[in-house]
């Protein structure tokens, strides 16, 4: 089982790096491609994760597979190899990038809708649940619902906003029953 702990102190440190250089906007790119390209290549997961590869041919796939990343980035990820913390570079990139979400003011949203969401209502929604929260903006995903009858609603971490037409109903039945 990972230790979370381990994920957030990796993070954290990459994180100070980056704005002790004022390089943040950087590495938060490149995180996020590190991010999808462990994530989207099977291939690249299963080299990671094969005992049967050494730890040269490790660093030598990474070297040649992120070159044009920092020597931060590479380095982070040079070291996870050495210290066969390899499973663990998914949950340093999402807590990086969740601390540079912190320090932007931004929040995740998860929206769950009848139909996708256009971009206008998209920053209408970001603007109006983001304010309620006490953050700047909200980066949104969106969820489509077929079984809504109509309206949204909103996740914000532990926190939801029910807007839904089903929503909507059964408060009014509990506000004629109570």
């Amino acid at each position: 089982m990972m230790d979370i702990g381990v994920s957030k102190r990796y993070a954290l440190a990459l994180f100070q790096i980056a704005k002790e250089n004022g390089n943040v906007d950087q590495l938060e790119e490149e995180v996020r491609v590190v991010k999808a390209l462990v994530t989207d290549s099977t291939e690249l997961h299963q080299v990671l994760k094969s005992p049967n590869i050494s730890l040269e041919q490790k660093k030598e796939i990474i070297r040649e597979g992120f070159a044009s990343a920092s020597s931060h980035v590479q380095n982070l990820l040079m070291l996870l190899i050495d210290r066969h913390r390899e499973d663990y570079i998914l949950g340093i990139c999402d807590h990086f990038l969740q601390l540079i979400n912190e320090e932007k003011g931004i929040a995740d949203a998860i929206v769950y809708s009848v139909r996708p969401l256009t971009n206008e209502e998209r920053t209408e929604i970001s603007a109006s649940f983001a304010a309620k929260v006490g953050k700047v903006s909200l980066n949104i995903e969106n969820i489509v619902d077929s079984n809504l009858l109509g309206g949204i609603i909103v996740r914000i971490g532990n926190q939801i906003f029910d807007g839904s037409l089903q929503g909507k109903l059964n408060r009014l039945q509990r506000q004629l029953l109570g």
